[in-house]
């Protein structure tokens, strides 16, 4: 098959590294333009980005694919499919009805539960038993098209946004490997999704990440664990000098009550609305992250303290 792959952050590169593997010509890779990054801020290309241009690949980075040129440019490459992973741009009606086979697209989620632009993070925010990975056909709408294949993965009870996120990576990749043969065999054809359960992943608000220690302790651990690591959940630590902000990444539920945000012993126990969480790794502004221990380490947390 001749491939058009589309992607840019970490998620994707298994699945144009199993492609490759596979056999298929990449005979373009489109990715996010680069952004300046770290300290010097030098312009930095995407992980999918950075990957191709490592394996010889045609890199294209076009900030949009609206203009004729850029759809006149896509077509020009004759490609038998397009497979989309994480790319981050809107696909016009041009662009998905330029390969042969048209363009599918690897999703974190079981469709049509969280369309969207967050499925990893969503899910367990909301408290998701389950989620997986699908392989669809791509049409306008987001995310509505008919599914080829997938398959689901338990979401554990310290399972993160980054664990998560990782996990289905790896679960897609051989999914997807396994659609792009049937296609190319012709002997896929694609299933209408579910009118049932129908759910938005939204694009997480800057709002979400304040912890609000008045709500349940079950409620905050899901938050904690899908904002985990970016943007992470925060909270403000009394200091002699004013509050500090610390990102709290991981934490796990526990038995205890008292006001909302007092610490309860001095290794981060911590009192909610209902019941009590313990903070097992967390981030002070500028600093990097550290399991509890060494956190505490440097930082002294004694037990009645006030969170807020």
């Amino acid at each position: 098959m001749r491939i058009v792959f589309m992607g840019s952050p970490a998620f994707a590169l298994p699945s144009l590294s199993a492609l490759m593997q596979a056999g298929h010509e990449i005979i373009c890779v489109y990715s996010q333009p680069a952004k300046p990054a770290g300290r010097g801020q030098m312009l930095r290309p995407t992980p999918i980005g950075a990957f191709a241009q490592a394996q010889g690949l045609e890199v294209r980075t076009p900030k949009s694919l609206k203009s004729d040129k850029a759809q006149a440019a896509f077509a020009e490459l004759r490609a038998d499919l397009a497979v989309v992973v994480a790319y981050g741009l809107i696909l016009p009606k041009a662009i998905l009805a330029a390969p042969k086979l048209g363009c599918i697209n690897l999703h974190a989620s079981l469709l049509p539960r969280w369309r969207g632009a967050a499925p990893i993070q969503r899910a367990i925010m909301a408290g998701d038993a389950f989620t997986g990975v699908e392989i669809m056909q791509m049409e306008e709408g987001l995310d509505t098209g008919p599914v080829y294949a997938s398959t689901s993965t338990p979401i554990g009870a310290q399972d993160t946004a980054q664990s998560l996120h990782d996990r289905l990576a790896l679960l897609g990749a051989p999914l997807l490997t396994q659609v792009v043969s049937g296609l190319s065999a012709g002997a896929l054809h694609p299933q209408p999704q579910r009118q049932a359960g129908l759910v938005y992943a939204h694009k997480l608000e800057a709002s979400e990440s304040r912890i609000d220690w008045e709500k349940p302790a079950r409620e905050i651990d899901r938050q904690i664990r899908g904002l985990s690591p970016i943007p992470g959940a925060y909270f403000l630590l009394p200091g002699e000098k004013g509050p500090v902000r610390v990102k709290a990444l991981l934490s796990q539920l526990e038995e205890g009550s008292g006001l909302a945000g007092q610490t309860l012993d001095d290794a981060l126990l911590i009192a909610c609305g209902s019941g009590a969480l313990r903070l097992c790794r967390l981030q002070k502004e500028g600093k990097q992250a550290l399991d509890s221990a060494d956190f505490l380490r440097g930082v002294a947390v004694p037990a009645g303290l006030r969170l807020l």
